[in-house]
């Protein structure tokens, strides 16, 4: 093929048209051209261009920093290069990772005692470090950094279930046909809010801060992924909901 419309590129990229949209809007995937019918389509230099955003996006990168990548890279080959060493690197830290949980089930079943050097080799939750301080601010990040640290495995791992129960309770309601402003929906909401305040070390986000969350699901494949499993729309339900959280709470 020698061009791709949006839905065919998104669709390939394991995204959504959306978040094409979206990446135009910032000049970060401009469509090599508009069909007189209004459709974007992209060329083969766009796959390439897309190749790199995504890629960017894994490793942390928020969209004005990659804006900053994009707009110096000149060169395609060595853009192509460094990518490819990028993906090297993520490679050594996924086989350290699969390494470190052999590992721990090997000497969990064995009745072993454990290393923490062994149990978290690989493991970095730091590595939004920058997009968070970029968005939020360095007290923002130091915060949550402070309190991610000071908790224990059992806290951690209770921390993340209560995450994934609320993006299943959005994916049930959405699937039922709730409103995102329903009553229902809300009292969702509000146990988000509540689980993002615990993740900011206690600091409540505010109107602005809770909804630039929920347009960054929308607009992060990563972000988006972790809804959208429970349901195709699932991501956009979820930011309506915390829009209409904001609007009636935060205001």
């Amino acid at each position: 093929m020698d061009e791709w419309s949006i839905q065919e590129l998104a669709r390939a990229a394991g995204t959504t048209s959306r978040t094409l949209r979206h990446y135009g809007q910032l000049g970060l995937l401009p469509p090599s051209r508009v069909g007189a019918n209004g459709y974007r389509y992209y060329d083969q230099d766009s796959l390439v261009r897309l190749q790199r955003i995504l890629l960017l996006r894994e490793l942390g990168l928020g969209l004005p920093v990659i804006a900053e990548v994009l707009a110096g890279e000149q060169d395609t080959a060595a853009a192509l290069r460094t990518h490819l060493e990028l993906l090297y690197q993520q490679r050594d830290r996924i086989a350290r990772q699969i390494a470190s949980v052999h590992t721990t089930l090997r000497k969990t079943e064995a009745g072993e005692p454990l290393m923490a050097e062994e149990t978290f080799d690989g493991f970095d939750h730091s590595r939004y470090k920058d997009e968070v301080i970029e968005r939020w601010g360095k007290e923002a990040y130091e915060n949550s950094d402070a309190w991610w640290r000071s908790m224990s495995a059992a806290d951690r791992k209770k921390f993340q279930q209560t995450h994934l129960d609320i993006a299943a309770d959005y994916g049930r309601a959405h699937s039922t046909g709730l409103a995102p402003d329903s009553a229902q929906v809300q009292a969702i909401a509000q146990r988000h809010y509540d689980w993002i305040t615990t993740g900011w070390g206690g600091e409540q986000p505010d109107a602005c801060a809770f909804t630039g969350l929920g347009d960054m699901y929308v607009a992060d494949p990563r972000f988006a992924a972790n809804y959208d499993k429970h349901g195709e729309g699932t991501t956009e339900f979820v930011r309506d909901a915390m829009y209409a959280y904001a609007e009636n709470r935060l205001h």
